[in-house]
């Protein structure tokens, strides 16, 4: 995901790259979870295995075997779940004139429905390992992390859907190129349009005319050990409901030390594109880290970015929480 974080004041955005700023109080505490059992029951197991098989593949770059049969195997799975596949291929440039040849992978449920949720998460890994030591600059990352994480749960959140209906329309995206904008060692221009490809395409051509969504709900970097998802300050500003809904229901579920109740920073993400070229409210769930320098994980863009970092609670609890707002909707 990318890679500039804002710090949000008022309703300006102020330019802040590798810093991030948190207010307001947070929850480290979780409540009693109180679930209703209006959602089935989310494996984290499952989804850790999900996670695990796209980084056996190895780091899913575009143009590269890895990323072609990981390709293959997510459209394969969703359409075993009964999902309506769309896959959507597009040659797109990157900052540095490298065509790419991309894939956004959607599979619909209930396609037939008015009624719609949009779930996505990128499915690609960085070329680089950019904010590593020197030597390994030019070394692709696992992703277990930064792609992998977002996707394996929601893998796990179709399997569910395919064994309980949730009796609205719900949409499984997998942007690619998410991953491959400008370097920090690089010269080039570090425009925050470099990076999130999949998704810029996918808003100007989505995969059925007109499309849109009540909401969505983008997951990226939802894996890691004791992760803190602080209320992303875009979707804040743009989609406040959509934000409180899914922290009350974490909150109420006993998730609260992960899903904290104060505002970070603002994000360059695929949420951004979808609410500017689709019009519906999209909110981003993203591990966020006041401590560190950049304001992410600090296996961030890193060759740590590996299944060490990958822990089946943190899974659990995204996943959990959005199978809760996914089946409360019925």
């Amino acid at each position: 995901m990318n890679k500039w974080i804002y710090v949000w004041s008022g309703c300006i955005l102020l330019s802040c790259c590798g810093q991030k700023q948190a207010s307001g109080n947070s929850e480290p505490i979780a409540v009693a979870a109180t679930k209703t059992f209006s959602s089935p029951e989310f494996n984290r197991d499952s989804a850790y295995a999900y996670v695990a098989r796209q980084v056996a593949f190895g780091p899913r770059v575009p143009n590269t075997p890895a990323h072609k049969a990981c390709a293959l195997w997510l459209a394969g799975e969703l359409e075993r779940f009964g999902a309506k596949i769309y896959v959507q291929e597009a040659t797109l440039t990157a900052y540095n004139g490298d065509r790419l040849e991309a894939k956004n992978i959607i599979g619909s449920f209930h396609p037939d429905k008015a009624k719609r949720v949009l779930l996505c998460a990128h499915w690609d890994t960085r070329p680089y390992s950019d904010r590593d030591e020197e030597s390994n600059h030019h070394k692709p990352i696992d992703g277990a992390d930064d792609g992998a994480s977002g996707v394996g749960v929601l893998l796990e959140i179709a399997r569910q859907m395919s064994l309980n209906d949730t009796g609205i329309g719900v949409d499984i995206l997998f942007f690619d190129a998410e991953d491959y904008g400008t370097p920090k060692f690089a010269n080039e221009s570090g425009e925050d349009t470099w990076w999130c490809l999949g998704s810029q395409f996918w808003a100007k051509n989505p995969h059925t005319p007109n499309y849109r969504a009540d909401y969505g709900i983008l997951l990226d970097m939802v894996g890691a050990r004791n992760a803190t998802f602080y209320k992303e300050s875009v979707s804040v500003y743009r989609a406040a409901p959509v934000v409180e809904k899914v922290w009350t229901t974490a909150r109420n579920l006993g998730y609260g030390r992960y899903f904290i109740n104060a505002n970070g920073g603002a994000i360059t993400d695929d949420h951004q594109f979808v609410m500017a070229g689709r019009g519906f409210p999209c909110i981003d769930i993203i591990h966020l880290n006041p401590d560190s320098p950049h304001g992410f994980g600090n296996h961030w863009h890193t060759q740590r970015d590996a299944m060490d970092n990958i822990d089946r609670e943190t899974l659990n609890a995204v996943g959990q929480t959005v199978l809760e707002v996914i089946y409360s909707e019925q």
